[in-house]
């Protein structure tokens, strides 16, 4: 078992050693853990990962921190969308009134790529499934 002994050894040898548990971390979605980090971190980590499944792991992964994981979910979080054009031509739809005359002329994808750039995280889970936060 990884963690009491392990058999990836040093430079391939195949030797058994003792290596920290964290060596492998399968099921924490992207999310990467130092070799050296607590139980009690690995379990908060876990829990949050619990939680939110794939979409925590990827926001740990992206900030490198639980703390600030945390914040985005709770403060920043969006909605989930098909695509980022559609999140932006909601969000736009919802404050400005467009002409139907006008309506089919707005590029859509151009605008969310302008958005992505300067105002909103996206995250992206699976076929056609973004989850989009708010930049601080």
């Amino acid at each position: 078992m990884c963690g009491e002994t392990c058999k990836h050894g040093s430079e391939g040898t195949g030797r058994r050693q003792r290596r920290p548990v964290t060596r492998h971390y399968e099921g924490f979605e992207g999310a990467t853990i130092s070799e050296w980090e607590s139980f009690e971190r690995i379990s908060e980590i876990a829990a949050f990962i619990a939680e939110h499944g794939e979409l925590g792991g990827k926001l740990i992964a992206y900030f490198d921190s639980l703390e600030d994981a945390r914040t985005a979910i709770n403060d920043q979080y969006a909605g989930q969308y098909r695509s980022t054009a559609d999140f932006v031509q909601e969000v736009t739809e919802q404050s400005t009134e467009i002409p139907k005359s006008l309506q089919y002329y707005i590029d859509w994808e151009s605008m969310a790529r302008d958005c992505e750039i300067n105002d909103i995280l996206t995250i992206e889970t699976g076929f056609e499934s973004f989850h989009i936060f708010w930049r601080a």
